[in-house]
């Protein structure tokens, strides 16, 4: 498949900066894959689609605060950067971007918060916006951290056309995040409310847990035609046995697993043996899954509506159907859905 067959037209206005005032309120396209129908609901009707001993996939990563801003020595530039991966704990090291990068060499100091609270010295040029840094601090490993929560922001991708809030830190997050190492949140997972995973849980659902610390590399655009072309970035993934077998059971009972989520979807795909069953794994995943990729595991998905030629837009039809997926995409955006990561929930059944 070709990038250009992921066009769509995308008002403006459908890329909302506020999520609903309740999690579970927000709407919800349904899509079925065997009946070809679309029906419209809202997100906690996910209810009537599930039965005793089926299994959602949730993605427990945790977004941690990778937006910092500071200023070069000596010139008082202001600097932006975005923590993407701890490389080394111990010395500190970090794989960052920075903004404006013209400005940034190695051999670099930059200086964060009002009394230089955290100093960061330029070892090494990655690409063209993308640095390593080390930072200069004496304290433990946990007073690092706690200086990088006091002096970062929530990571809001830049689309949303609006400072970030306080609110963000809470609502950029979802209720079962755990796991920190993420710096953009599954946002399919910000549907759902303590309310909805109990009464979940009372039907008789079982929740599978891995660990996915979703990358920049989901907003990077795919500048290639050919879409085999196209390397994803690296992330890091983590399935335990136990959740492996959570997983595992429920296929040879015959019932459903739902993936919620790209990075739910991603984590099993990675993990799957050749005879369909989740494996333990840790370690790194660049897996792009795009038409014709055939799925080993989820018979569902809970996912947002993306933006137009994006990776998660392409796995998302590679699980629906092409044609199927288009079509829905065109009455959401007739119907005013609401697109990205604030936005409304799609089911694909």
């Amino acid at each position: 498949m070709k990038l250009s067959q992921f066009k769509f037209h995308l008002p403006p206005e459908l890329i909302t900066n506020y999520p609903p005032d309740n999690r579970d309120e927000s709407r919800m396209i349904v899509l079925d894959r065997k009946k070809h129908t679309i029906e419209h609901k809202v997100f906690k009707d996910i209810l009537n689609y599930f039965d005793d001993g089926d299994v959602f996939v949730i993605n427990n990563t945790k977004v941690f605060p990778a937006r910092l801003f500071g200023t070069k020595e000596k010139t008082g530039a202001k600097i932006e950067v975005f923590l993407l991966r701890e490389l080394n704990r111990e010395t500190r090291l970090w794989d960052v971007l920075v903004d404006p990068a013209r400005k940034i060499r190695i051999g670099n100091k930059l200086y964060f918060g009002e009394d230089e609270l955290l100093v960061a010295e330029v070892i090494d040029n990655t690409t063209s916006r993308g640095r390593t840094l080390r930072f200069l601090y004496d304290g433990s490993y946990e007073e690092f951290k706690k200086t990088i929560h006091s002096l970062g922001q929530t990571p809001l991708p830049k689309i949303h056309s609006r400072p970030v809030e306080p609110e963000d830190e809470e609502r950029y997050q979802t209720i079962y995040a755990k796991h920190e190492g993420a710096v953009a949140a599954p946002t399919a997972g910000l549907h759902f409310s303590r309310e909805l995973m109990k009464r979940l849980e009372l039907m008789g659902i079982a929740y599978a847990e891995i660990t996915l610390h979703p990358g920049l590399g989901n907003f990077r655009a795919i500048e290639v035609e050919d879409l085999t072309k196209h390397k994803m970035d690296s992330e890091e993934v983590i399935v335990d046995e136990m959740n492996s077998n959570i997983i595992n059971a429920a296929k040879e009972r015959k019932k459903k697993i739902c993936a919620i989520g790209t990075t739910s979807m991603k984590a099993v795909e990675t993990c799957v043996s050749i005879t369909g069953k989740v494996k333990p794994f840790r370690g790194w995943t660049n897996k792009f899954i795009f038409p014709q990729y055939k799925f080993s595991v989820a018979d569902a998905m809970i996912t947002n509506l993306h933006l137009p030629q994006s990776s998660m837009m392409m796995m998302v039809t590679a699980f629906a159907g092409y044609d199927f997926l288009m079509e829905a995409y065109k009455e959401a955006v007739k119907e005013k859905y609401k697109f990205f990561t604030y936005g409304d929930a799609m089911l694909v059944i």
